[in-house]
């Protein structure tokens, strides 16, 4: 995207703006909106290219819902297209070279890809990284949408076999740890314990609140919104001109003529 971005500025300051066409502010709403279609065409395939393979749709229980989640996980995919282009146009709104602009999107995009908590949850001076990262919430709705709510029962393989002691059976023994860690006992004659009993349990490990799905996605349409706010502010402030760069008076182009012609320059 970049590369047309920067043609399409290079050739508006050079020619529709010397002519007064139409306005800065108008070429930037023309950028911005032209990558709106073309966001929700790519999180729609996304969509259908990752929901239903992996089978998401069977995790909620009611057809509501089904439909509600499934909308949900549609807009956040919708918008994290419409963040990267948001997040690149800031990046190059203000600076000539798309190089420089590239570099530096990819340089927030890293960082936000690693303080989000799903590779490392950071604590003490960084942990102000993991609450305004934009993919903190993301990811925290994503989970939620797609996962969250949904019982959990394990294979045969994935249960622990326990032996609990000849004074307790296996329910008054277990029923302490599953209070404070989650998971099941197996119904029979044996002691089988599976770690997980409902996918809440997984989510609060990673900071996850299952019941703000909808608020994190509102807070991730703000960070689009600051971008698009930031694309006119950085324009505006870098490369419109302004009232003081410009000549005051035609008399401070000419030269001041000499009083007398005749007159020679004193010699010292």
């Amino acid at each position: 995207m970049l590369p047309y971005f920067t043609d399409a500025r290079s050739l508006y300051e050079v020619r529709e703006r010397p002519s007064k066409t139409f306005s800065w502010a108008v070429f930037i709403a023309s950028q911005i909106t032209v990558e709106i279609p073309w966001a929700i065409l790519c999180g729609t395939l996304g969509f259908f290219c990752w929901y239903y393979p992996i089978g998401l749709q069977n995790n909620p229980i009611t057809h509501a819902a089904k439909v509600e989640r499934g909308g949900l996980i549609w807009m956040f995919l919708v918008a994290f297209y419409l963040y990267s282009n948001s997040l690149s146009l800031m990046c190059m709104s203000g600076v000539d070279l798309q190089e420089n602009g590239s570099n530096l999107a990819s340089m927030i995009f890293t960082m936000s890809l690693s303080f989000n908590g799903v590779l490392y949850y950071p604590t003490g001076f960084w942990q102000f990284m993991y609450r305004v990262d934009p993919f903190t919430y993301w990811v925290a709705g994503i989970l939620s949408a797609g996962i969250g709510d949904t019982k959990v029962h394990c294979a045969k393989k994935e249960f622990v076999r326990i032996q609990p002691p000849e004074d307790q059976t296996c329910a008054e023994y277990m029923q302490p740890y599953i209070e404070s860690a989650g998971g099941y006992l197996r119904d029979g004659s044996v002691c089988d314990y599976c770690s997980m009993s409902d996918t809440n349990f997984y989510l609060k490990s990673m900071h996850v609140d299952y019941d703000k799905r909808w608020r994190n996605w509102g807070i991730f349409l703000c960070y689009i919104a600051f971008d698009y706010f930031m694309i006119f502010f950085i324009y505006w402030l870098a490369r419109v001109p302004k009232k003081n760069d410009r000549v005051q008076d035609e008399s401070q182009l000419k030269s001041k003529p000499l009083t007398n012609v005749d007159e020679k320059p004193e010699e010292k």
